[in-house]
């Protein structure tokens, strides 16, 4: 609870007016701190996207040096990774049997085996590469933040809670903020940069008066700028879940004896179970609506039974196929629920709004099923928990999806980078209308990439440094290392 935000959003409609739970990190290094650590980036497609829509120098050949510039990868420098970064990416030290399984299941169906989802094909099954160091999480705080803790110009203010941005016209010249009931004012000398996140940013916006006019004026805020898009066109990658039994005591499900000695054995050795992202394995699928060579499904194989995030513990056996849909139509937004920095803002996801959405959920369920039915699966397999034996049809699916979908946790795009009129920020990342802000966090991105989004986000910050100091811009084929 104390490194969690615990946001809930407004009722889905189209998931049987339920509020879903939004974790986030309420911690140094955010989301990259409490995340499954899983190590992808997204397709080409996704970048040059950006690009063609009017964020110029976001195209894929603009941002691969700055993710090769970001890591550290133990499997050594290649055209498609980086060494010497401060990112340590590797491969993970432990891994489960199922793990194995799973692969070896989606290959027995004809989808090829992938050894890197970075590499020049994203298609396929395999092993995830993890952001850890020695066996540890290697959160943004670990890679950036601990190295520069004692420099003279850096002062990092915890249990604080930024409150609103000060304008002189249109110039940011302070931040203020709450910290043990107390209210703090900092002046700023260049610039003020938002790294709240695709919830946090968009909502220090609004109560600084930088957002829709009517919106701001009914709760009384003094409008700066009138910007219809910020907090407009939120993403996120809806995720349903497929849970079979396991037969025999391979998999993770366990009580708090053997999590203690778990924890325990991991305190003398880094490769053991105490070091998995639980999330091994996974996939990226092609549906019957995906283009050629451009998977729309993700898939996260754990080796538990993982219900409700988590928190609602079976009994017995199992393991899971979280699968989610890459690239949904749906758009949401957020408000804010009044003018107190205190409370939390209203978060309207919208899911499934598009039909097509669904029909992409259905097509992964399918998929998930024929994995675990797959013969590589046959020593180890029990009975079908959910969606249950008797789910079968289409119509069937469907409402198992509306009853048990839930986030992914990788909402974007309240803050989106463009020209037009509903942008929030252009491609240098500062705030229109406005001088003397920029945003730097996943709230910039135009669309949602087809991955997990922390590698991403740690992109957008390298190219925001040198977009903030003025070094000149990497290009494809060139790396600046640290």
């Amino acid at each position: 609870k104390n490194i969690n935000w615990n946001y809930t959003t407004e009722p889905q409609t189209n998931l049987n007016g339920r509020r879903l739970w939004w974790p986030r990190g309420k911690v140094l290094g955010g989301c990259s701190a409490i995340n499954a650590m899983c190590y992808t980036r997204g397709q080409v497609e996704d970048y040059d996207g950006w690009a063609n829509a009017g964020s110029s120098g976001w195209s894929w050949n603009d941002v691969l040096p700055y993710f090769l510039k970001a890591e550290n990868n133990e499997r050594g420098r290649s055209e498609w990774h980086g060494v010497g970064g401060p990112f340590n990416v590797a491969d993970l030290r432990y891994r489960n049997v199922l793990s194995e399984t799973f692969i070896d299941g989606a290959e027995a169906l004809g989808y090829p085996r992938n050894n890197d989802f970075n590499g020049e094909i994203q298609e396929g099954a395999g092993l995830y590469q993890v952001t850890q160091k020695d066996g540890r999480r290697c959160s943004a705080a670990t890679a950036y933040l601990r190295p520069a803790l004692k420099r003279p110009n850096l002062h990092v203010v915890t249990g604080a809670l930024a409150s609103r941005i000060e304008f002189r016209g249109t110039r940011a010249t302070a931040l203020r903020y709450r910290k043990s009931n107390k209210e703090h004012r900092v002046e700023v000398g260049r610039e003020i940069l938002l790294s709240g996140g695709a919830i946090n940013s968009p909502q220090l916006l609004l109560l600084s008066g930088i957002g829709p006019a009517e919106q701001l004026r009914r709760l009384g805020i003094p409008v700066v700028a009138d910007m219809q898009g910020v907090g407009g066109n939120l993403q996120d990658h809806l995720d349903i879940c497929t849970l079979v039994e396991v037969t025999k005591p391979v998999t993770y499900d366990m009580g708090p004896i053997r999590e203690a000695l778990v924890g325990l054995r991991y305190l003398f050795d880094r490769s053991s179970l105490g070091s998995t992202n639980a999330a091994e394995a996974g996939a990226f699928l092609r549906s019957r609506f995906a283009l050629p060579g451009r998977p729309d499904i993700q898939m996260h194989f754990v080796p538990a039974l993982l219900d409700d995030h988590g928190r609602n513990k079976l009994p017995g056996r199992g393991m899971t196929i979280h699968a989610c849909n890459l690239r949904p139509e749906s758009r949401g937004w957020l408000a804010l629920k009044s003018a107190d920095p205190g409370d939390k803002p209203l978060i309207q996801p919208n899911y499934l709004a598009e039909p097509g959405d669904t029909n992409v959920l259905v097509e992964a369920l399918k998929m998930s099923r024929d994995i675990f039915a797959a013969k590589p699966f046959m020593r180890w397999r029990g009975k079908e928990i959910l969606p249950g034996g008797k789910t079968i049809d289409d119509a069937a699916l469907r409402d198992f999806i509306r009853r048990k979908a839930e986030t992914i946790y990788h909402p974007v795009g309240t803050c989106r980078m463009g020209t037009d009129k509903t942008a929030v920020v252009d491609s240098a990342l500062k705030v229109h209308g406005v001088e003397g802000l920029r945003v730097v966090d996943a709230s910039v991105m135009p669309t949602l990439v087809r991955g997990n989004t922390n590698a991403p986000t740690i992109m957008i910050a390298e190219k925001a440094s040198d977009l903030i100091t003025g070094q000149s811009l990497l290009s494809s084929g060139s790396q600046r290392t640290w």
